[in-house]
């Protein structure tokens, strides 16, 4: 991929408040902890966000009785997902890209807050059935 990417602007704005929330809080505590200070910083800087929306999944053009919720919505166009781990993995991208796909949003991050000694995170796009990273 190349440095341009969809809604530039509105993960600059969302990055900016994961790394405050990292400069302040550092790494080790659990994901709920980074949840509830993001939200805090997010609001004090205006992003517009939801909160562990619940998101209905089908399968085969039906409703399934299971959601999911991923930590944030932002800016009614950005999937935000966070992690407290040593270092993210497959496993992690592959939720973000199948949030993005189930949500039909065509860009999510997934944040570590769990990283030392810096904060680590992905962008991941989803565009015409296509899925790519930008770190």
């Amino acid at each position: 991929m190349t440095d341009e990417f969809p809604l530039k602007e509105e993960t600059y704005h969302i990055l900016g408040a994961c790394f405050e929330v990292y400069n302040q809080m550092g790494c080790g505590f659990l994901e709920s902890v980074y949840q509830e200070c993001l939200a805090k910083e997010m609001t004090e800087r205006g992003i517009s966000f939801e909160a562990q929306p619940v998101v209905q999944l089908e399968f085969k053009g039906q409703t399934l009785d299971r959601t999911f919720s991923p930590e944030f919505f932002c800016f009614a166009t950005v999937i935000v997902e966070i992690k407290a781990v040593k270092r993210l993995a497959a496993e992690h991208r592959a939720q973000v890209i199948n949030y993005l796909r189930a949500s039909r949003v065509e860009v999510g991050l997934l944040v570590n807050f769990g990283s030392y000694p810096d904060l680590q995170y992905e962008r991941i796009v989803h565009q015409t059935g296509r899925f790519g990273s930008v770190s």
